[in-house]
């Protein structure tokens, strides 16, 4: 459905004279629809750039990346976010406004140009509020809310874009540990329920255990491993990826794996 053909990406530097410093080379990706694919990798990997190529905000060097074998770079920004809706870690809004004009903002790809919202699309951001169980924040001002609500919010309207793909930077950074578990059990009944079809970039080794049924692991901008989690997430992948040793094991009442870090790699 999604995918990424041997992409290649850097940024240059604002001395002309200094050459180009890439941050991914040959990077491959297939995201399959109805899959919940996690970005794994430390710091300065490429995790966050990859995902905007997948999001069409950034154009690669070299290779390809399209949805449904279309390229992306061929999609006017209405069609493409249509398709696709992209999940920042933080979202900053310059003026007051509400719960509910932050879900509607989703829906503008689908509206004319000069058109208003009107009682379909109203209908739609209030089915992605009790979606995301968020409904009783519907008049709140945006700014008033937690963390963790503000996230949801955002995934709300996200899902009122009614497009194909959503792609998630850090969905559970900062919050506490109520918020990441509601994040990530709202993300798996959005995947189960809707088939929305989810790329999400992490740091939280635990929570790809939980959420993701395939991972991409990246350092310094090349694949190090792909494909299913219980594949992929390995101790011998984690001290490779991050100099750490851990214990990875499935856990009995959880039912998924468990990563937790012992010491670091000798």
């Amino acid at each position: 459905m999604l995918q990424a053909d041997s992409v290649t990406f850097g940024y240059r530097s604002q001395d002309r004279e200094q050459q180009e410093s890439f941050v991914l080379r040959d990077v491959s990706v297939h995201v399959p629809r109805g899959s919940i694919v996690g970005l794994l990798g430390p710091n300065g990997s490429g995790k966050t750039t990859l995902l905007r190529l997948l999001g069409g905000t950034l154009k690669p060097a070299s290779g390809q990346v399209t949805i449904d074998g279309v390229a992306l770079d061929s999609l006017s920004r209405r069609d493409l976010a249509r398709r696709i809706a992209v999940v920042p870690q933080e979202t900053q809004t310059t003026f007051d406004f509400s719960a509910l004009e932050i879900v509607l903002m989703g829906r503008y790809p689908h509206l004319g140009p000069f058109a208003l919202e009107g009682l379909h699309d109203l209908a739609i951001a209030r089915e992605a509020l009790a979606a995301t169980g968020t409904t009783a924040f519907e008049a709140r001002r945006f700014a008033t809310l937690s963390g963790g609500e503000k996230q949801r919010i955002v995934i709300a309207s996200a899902l009122a874009q009614a497009s194909d793909v959503m792609l998630l930077d850090e969905p559970t950074a900062s919050l506490d540990l109520g918020f990441q578990f509601e994040i990530a059990t709202l993300l798996a009944s959005l995947n189960r329920e809707r088939g929305t079809t989810l790329v999400v970039s992490t740091h939280d080794l635990n929570l790809a255990a939980t959420l993701c049924t395939e991972l991409v692991l990246l350092k310094t901008g090349r694949v190090l491993a792909r494909g299913p989690t219980a594949d992929v997430l390995t101790a011998q992948n984690i001290r490779t990826l991050y100099g750490i040793d851990a214990d990875v094991a499935r856990h009995p009442r959880a039912g998924h794996l468990t990563v937790v870090p012992l010491a670091r790699a000798n």
